[in-house]
Formats: C-alpha cells, structure tokens, sequence
C-alpha cells in the first residue's frame, strides 16, 4: 500500500509517517521503480502500536526504546512496565499538587464572596488574590 492508504488505515498524516520513519520508528518502506513507497502489513500494526503507546503516554523516544528491544527479538514487558509505572507515579505526584492548588484556589473564591468590592482601594494588588 502507497503511503496515503497507511495513513487513512491508521487515522494518521503522511507528514507524521514520514517523520516516523525519518526518527527510526517506522522502517524505511522499499520504493516502487516511480520512487513511490511500498508498505506493507506490518507497517499498519507498528503505526497502531506507536499511536496507542502514544495515547497512554509515552513519548516518542520510550515508544523507540520498547520497539528497538522488540526488534532485536528481546521480550519488552518488564521495560514497558517500568516505563508505566514511571509515568503512573508522575500522574499521582501532579494531582496531588493540583488537588492542593485547589484548596488554596477554592479559599481564595470562599474569601471573595465574603468581600465587598468597595473595600477594595488598594492600588496594586486585588484582596481577592493577595489578602491585607
């Protein structure tokens, strides 16, 4: 299949599979004596596999590292997983600094609905935001 088939195929652009393939991630196709590329099946599953790992939230260089031990026909479990858990405990480190940003944002709306915007004569910062 030509390079626009793989991209509807895997609902991606022929910009991004180039790219894919000019980073590693994706083998260079074989080209057609027109100097089209040819690709073939397996080239559907790596790009789907790409996609989904991207979607979990891997980037592009962890996605290389599980693909590179694949190629070299090792097992990628335990990489992966470590890979997982890495961004599982950067996710709870980020909502516990959102859950706490939260109280102090919920406060901050608490002490504005008990203030009277006359009050408010300072110049250069809004009690709201920065109480006396």
């Amino acid at each position: 299949m030509r390079i626009g088939q793989l991209a509807e195929a895997t609902d991606t652009t022929t910009k991004t599979i180039r790219y894919y393939e000019s980073i590693g991630l994706l083998a260079e196709p074989r080209r057609l004596p027109s100097g089209y590329r040819e690709y073939d099946e397996a080239a559907i599953d790596r790009l789907r596999f790409i996609r989904e790992s991207q979607a979990s939230g891997l980037s592009l260089a962890e996605i290389q590292s599980i693909l590179e031990l694949k190629d070299a026909g090792a097992t990628s479990c335990e990489h992966s997983a470590a890979l997982l858990q890495r961004h599982l405990d950067d996710l709870d480190t980020q909502i516990e600094r959102l859950q706490r940003a939260r109280i102090e944002v919920a406060a901050m709306a608490a002490r504005a609905a008990q203030l009277d915007p006359v009050d408010c004569t300072d110049p250069n910062r809004c009690q709201v935001v920065a109480p006396h």
